[in-house]
C-alpha cells in the first residue's frame, strides 16, 4: 500500500501563533474570599516580566480590587506567559492548512455563534481585525466583544500551534512515523482539522463553505436581564 504523499511542503517554523502579531491569549478567573474576578486579553510576550506587575497593581486599583488579587492575577499571567514561551524555538508544520474556528461565546448580554475555516499558512492573518470587520458587519456596539471574539480565536490557534508541534517532534523522532500528521489533526475548538485547500484555494485568511453559509451564518442573541442572570447565577454555580 503506497503512503500518502505530505501534503505540507513547506519547511517547519519556529513555534508562534500563525497571525502577524504574536499575541498570547490570557484568560484569568480568579476568586478570594469570595469575591471573583474574570477576564480574557492579549499579552505581547516579548513585554519584560515586570510589566505583569504593573498591569496586576493597576487592574486592581481600577476595579477596587482586595490587594490580594494582586499577587494572583501576576502569577496567573506568568503561569501562562511561561507555558507560551516553554514552546518558543520549537519547530511546528504551518502546511497548506485550513482548520475550523467556531465561535460560541457570551459577552455581557451577548451570544455570538459562528463557525468558518481559517488559513494557518497566512501568517499576516488578524484576528483583532477579524473581529472589528465581524462586528462592524453585524451592527455589534458593545466595546468588549471585538476583543473577546479575537481572544477566541487565538485561543484555538494557540492550541492548534502546540498540537503542530507535536508533529513535527512525532516527525523527527521516527522517519516511520504516523503518515498524514501534518494535515490530519484534532481540535477542541473545531473537531477534526483537515487540509481543505484544494477544496476551496485562495489564500484569504477566513473561508466559509458555500453549501453551509446558511447552516454556519453568524448567529447573534440578545439576552433579557432576566436571562443575563439566570445565566451568571449558573456559571457561579458551576465555578464553585
Amino acid at each position: 500500500m503506497k503512503s500518502l504523499p505530505a501534503v505540507a511542503s513547506k519547511p517547519p517554523i519556529k513555534f508562534r501563533l500563525p497571525t502577524a502579531e504574536n499575541l498570547v491569549p490570557i484568560r484569568l478567573d480568579i476568586e478570594i474570599d469570595g469575591q471573583r474576578f474574570k477576564d480574557a486579553f492579549t499579552w505581547n510576550p516579548a513585554d519584560p516580566d515586570s510589566e505583569v506587575v504593573v498591569f496586576a497593581k493597576r487592574t486592581v486599583k481600577d476595579l477596587k480590587l482586595p490587594p490580594a488579587f494582586i499577587t494572583q492575577i501576576a502569577h496567573s499571567i506568568q503561569t501562562q506567559l511561561a507555558e507560551f514561551r516553554s514552546y518558543e524555538g520549537q519547530e511546528m508544520y504551518t502546511g497548506e492548512k485550513i482548520v475550523p474556528i467556531k465561535l460560541d461565546l457570551r459577552v455581557n448580554s451577548t451570544i455570538i455563534r459562528d463557525q468558518f475555516l481559517w488559513d494557518l499558512n497566512n501568517l499576516e492573518s488578524d484576528p483583532e481585525e477579524f473581529a472589528r470587520t465581524f462586528c462592524e458587519d453585524l451592527g455589534i456596539v458593545d466595546p468588549e466583544i471585538g476583543p473577546a471574539i479575537a481572544v477566541a480565536i487565538r485561543e484555538q490557534l494557540y492550541e492548534i500551534a502546540i498540537q503542530s508541534v507535536a508533529s513535527a517532534r512525532e516527525s523527527r523522532i521516527s522517519k516511520k512515523g504516523r503518515r498524514g500528521a501534518e494535515h490530519v489533526t484534532t481540535s477542541k475548538a473545531g473537531g477534526t482539522v483537515l487540509d481543505l485547500v484544494k477544496l476551496f484555494g485562495g489564500k484569504s485568511s477566513v473561508l466559509r463553505k458555500r453549501k453551509e453559509w446558511e447552516l454556519y451564518e453568524p448567529i447573534i442573541d440578545i439576552l433579557s436581564n432576566e436571562e443575563v442572570s439566570a445565566l451568571d447565577a449558573r456559571e457561579e454555580r458551576n465555578a464553585r
